[in-house]
């Protein structure tokens, strides 16, 4: 059964309208993509529950990513070790070069402190203990961690250490960070980490305990700042993931080889919220019009200025239960099919159908895998470009 929601065409007149204002210099989409662009070598703007890439500049080019690599490094420690466990530095995580937290040779600190110190203070020697422990060598932990690279899909990502620094064969992308960091902010234990301003843990070798403030200076300058994690190197240069959370949608921002990084991500977190507002648009437990069915979990997706009335949503059944009857006996079937919700012609979400009575037990987003579905740009540099995109915005909705 197709329950698609049809929009009226635009009246020749209308359209020719709307052409005319785009044959001036300054156009409201030249205003708006300009609020948009940043210092940065390459950057990526993500709704982190939807999996969104709302905004891309060279997203897709492969480059260096410092100490960005960690984000990595702790999502595959936290999923794979045991956060009591204790670690001990070995020679080859002692006397790390770069950042460091300083640990000597033999001491040992559980796994989730040395993960505060990995991701607040950029700890490389913290890094190579922890792959080292939860790997049982760095080569093996890098195995993992390019291993759950591939099963996130991304695609123009790989590790050749779990610290960042400089190597061959070591590099990601905007895009790939975006949503390697939308994923990882599900998982509780990572959230709570790169949100936290300062950290304080054990030190049994000395008087003193460790006392660890958050390079992240975002946590500071922006209101509703959560994460994520500096990086920086000399061929890398300045980079940055952070996160935002602001009336229950948060973002995320990826910037490569930026040397005005806090700003930028100002503005893009801005625009994010401002321009891509997240819509609940189905609850768990909705009744399916028509049909002796229910949603199986919420849906909600980012939505520009217009969108929402350029949906489709289709419910498509299992092919066992497909009938010419719209009541469908809710005591003979589990999953009766899905809700598939598609805009512009793409497939941005589907969800379970259920009979009532089967309605299965409410699960985690965390195991949800994310695809990135980016959000059209219309740039506006010049009135060529202008008239362009507005034919594209046109004919697109």
């Amino acid at each position: 059964m197709n329950m698609k929601i049809t929009t009226r065409k635009w009246p020749f007149t209308l359209i020719l309208c709307t052409l005319l204002l785009f044959l001036t210099p300054l156009t409201s989409l030249q205003a708006e993509n300009s609020s948009i662009s940043t210092h940065a070598r390459a950057a990526a703007l993500i709704d982190v529950e939807s999996g969104r890439i709302l905004y891309s500049s060279r997203g897709d080019e492969p480059m260096l990513i410092a100490s960005l690599t960690k984000i990595m490094t702790a999502l595959v420690a936290i999923e794979n070790g045991d956060l009591t466990s204790k670690v001990k530095v070995g020679k080859n995580a002692f006397a790390k070069e770069g950042s460091s937290l300083f640990l000597k040779m033999g001491e040992e600190m559980t796994l989730e402190n040395m993960l505060y110190g990995l991701m607040l203070r950029s700890g490389n020697d913290a890094a190579t203990a922890i792959a080292e422990h939860v790997g049982g060598s760095e080569e093996g932990f890098v195995y993992m961690m390019n291993a759950k690279a591939e099963e996130l899909g991304l695609t123009h990502t790989h590790f050749a250490n779990p610290h960042g620094l400089d190597a061959e064969g070591h590099y990601s992308t905007a895009n790939d960070l975006a949503v390697l960091t939308a994923y990882a902010l599900h998982n509780p234990v990572f959230k709570e980490i790169v949100k936290t301003p300062e950290k304080t843990a054990d030190n049994p070798e000395e008087k003193w305990d460790y006392k660890w403030s958050n390079k992240n200076k975002m946590l500071r300058l922006y209101e509703g700042a959560d994460g994520v994690k500096t990086g920086y190197t000399k061929k890398a240069l300045r980079c940055l993931v952070s996160s935002a959370t602001r009336n229950g949608q948060q973002l995320v921002v990826v910037t490569l080889n930026d040397g005005d990084d806090w700003n930028d991500h100002a503005s893009l977190l801005n625009f994010g919220f401002n321009h891509y507002p997240l819509k609940r648009l189905i609850e768990r437990g909705d009744a399916v019009s028509g049909y002796t069915l229910v949603t199986g979990k919420d849906f909600a997706y980012p939505l520009g200025q217009g969108e929402q009335e350029r949906l489709v949503t289709k419910l498509v059944l299992n092919q066992k239960q497909a009938s010419t009857s719209k009541q469908i006996r809710s005591s003979s079937f589990g999953l009766g099919g899905f809700l598939v919700l598609q805009l512009g012609g793409r497939e941005i979400g589907r969800v379970p159908v259920y009979a009532p009575n089967r309605l299965p037990p409410k699960q985690s987003v965390y195991v949800k895998k994310f695809s990135a579905v980016t959000a059209p740009v219309y740039p506006a540099e010049n009135w060529l470009q202008a008239l362009g995109s507005a034919f594209r915005a046109l004919f697109e909705r």
